[in-house]
């Protein structure tokens, strides 16, 4: 067994609602993962920069206020410039159906909604990251 899987949960953009992401780290961190959870508004470059010092395998990016179409793929990008364009991204959050395949296509590896079970975003993680696992 390798070293615990790092994600970073982090909040991008003005949305000031963050119980979910706070549900989401911590159900992540009971699984045996390691959790760096940023704050509240927190911008592209912010991100980018905690996965990067942090060596984190994935980030999940908890969006509630719309904005996902512009704040995803700043952190994408990012993401590549860093040479860490290899990160399990993860979207969550009032995502319309209609917009999930284009965020697949920009590379999100997967996109949860409300009431996703929290037990297929561990399984997916634990699939997609399997030499830290």
């Amino acid at each position: 067994m390798g070293r615990p899987i790092r994600v970073v949960i982090a909040k991008p953009g003005l949305d000031g609602h963050d119980r979910g992401a706070k549900i989401i780290a911590r159900s992540l961190r009971d699984a045996g993962m390691e959790v760096i959870y940023t704050g509240l508004h927190q911008t592209p470059d912010q991100i980018v920069a905690t996965v990067v010092q942090e060596d984190a395998d994935a980030v999940g990016l908890s969006v509630l206020s719309g904005a996902h179409m512009t704040l995803v793929p700043r952190v994408l990008d990012g993401l590549k410039a860093e040479g860490a364009g290899d990160v399990v991204v993860l979207v969550g959050g009032t995502i319309p159906h209609d917009d999930v395949p284009e965020l697949k296509r920009m590379g999100v590896a997967e996109v949860y909604t409300p009431g996703a079970p929290v037990e297929d975003m561990i399984a997916f993680l634990r699939s997609a990251v399997p030499a830290a696992s």
